[in-house]
This record gives C-alpha cells, sequence and structure tokens, in this order.
C-alpha cells in the first residue's frame, strides 16, 4: 500500500449524491486499495462550455498497491458499473472519476495523464483537493494553483443556497 493517489470524482446526472457514494462504496472494494480520507461534497457549475446540470464533485485520498494503469482500469470498471455513457467530451455524467496525483510521478501516454492536465483549471478539483491532501508540496502548489486560476466558475458546500 506504498502508492498515494488524489483522485476527483463527479457525477451531474440522475441522484448525483448517491452516484458519489457508490463510487466510494465501490472504490473500497478493489483489492490493495484504501480510501483514506473525502472531502466534503461540493456543487459546482459545468465547465466546458456543454450547457448541463450542475455537478456534485468530491476528492478523494487513498492509497493503493496497485500500479497507475491498473488503479485507472479499476475506476473505468466503476464507471462502467454506475453506467457512464462517454457520448459527448466534458458531457453530462453519471459518474466520472480521474486520477489527479499518483505519488509524485508523471505519466503520459496513450491512456493515462498524471498529473491530471486540467488541474489548475478548475477551482472544484482545488478546492475540494485542499480538503485532502497531507502532502505539504502539494498542499503549496494547490494553494498557488488556486490564486492563480483562470477558472470563476462559482463552487459552494453541497446544500447551502448561492
Amino acid at each position: 500500500m506504498s502508492n498515494q493517489v488524489y483522485l476527483s470524482v463527479g457525477s451531474n446526472m440522475g441522484d448525483r449524491a448517491a452516484n458519489l457514494s457508490q463510487a466510494v462504496a465501490q472504490l473500497k472494494q478493489i483489492p490493495g486499495v484504501v480510501v483514506q480520507q473525502v472531502s466534503p461534497i461540493y456543487q459546482t457549475q459545468p465547465v466546458g462550455g456543454v450547457v448541463q446540470d450542475d455537478f456534485l464533485n468530491i476528492a478523494i485520498r487513498l492509497v493503493t498497491s496497485q500500479n497507475a494503469h491498473d488503479l485507472l482500469n479499476s475506476l473505468h470498471q466503476i464507471e462502467q458499473q454506475l453506467r457512464r455513457k462517454r457520448l459527448v467530451h466534458w458531457g453530462p455524467r453519471t459518474i466520472d472519476l480521474d486520477i489527479l496525483y499518483f505519488n509524485h510521478e508523471t505519466y503520459h501516454d496513450q491512456t493515462l495523464t498524471i498529473p491530471h492536465p486540467e488541474i489548475k483549471n478548475r477551482r472544484f478539483v482545488l478546492i475540494s483537493l485542499l480538503d485532502v491532501l497531507n502532502d505539504e508540496q502539494l498542499i503549496t502548489q494547490t494553494k498557488q494553483q488556486l490564486e492563480a486560476t483562470p477558472d470563476q466558475n462559482w463552487v459552494e458546500i453541497y446544500g447551502n443556497k448561492r
């Protein structure tokens, strides 16, 4: 269990909160994965220009004995079980699980890019990530990215009214 991993999880179709809860429950069932911390749920404005419902998002800190590619395959299986359909880029989805960081490693191949290239452009990722980070280098970097992000979309704790 030596790999420290941070995920971003989002949903904007169906029972969004239940989708997040089911994703976390399924993560906990993966052999070699221990979920250490889950952020509060944030309601967020959709990104990318596609007209769609607001998202609920969380960040997760976990440790795993799986390598990055095997973990990605496990995340894709959860997405399939929760009926994720990849129809429109940045479009509506029942669930979306993204690996943000895998240790301090860098991957860039046909199936995996880590760190996730959109972290610095997503307030909802940066804000929820700060709730679960326990790595001083990433905390400092994330705070700097949050101050500098071009993303001006609203992000609120779920249940609070704007």
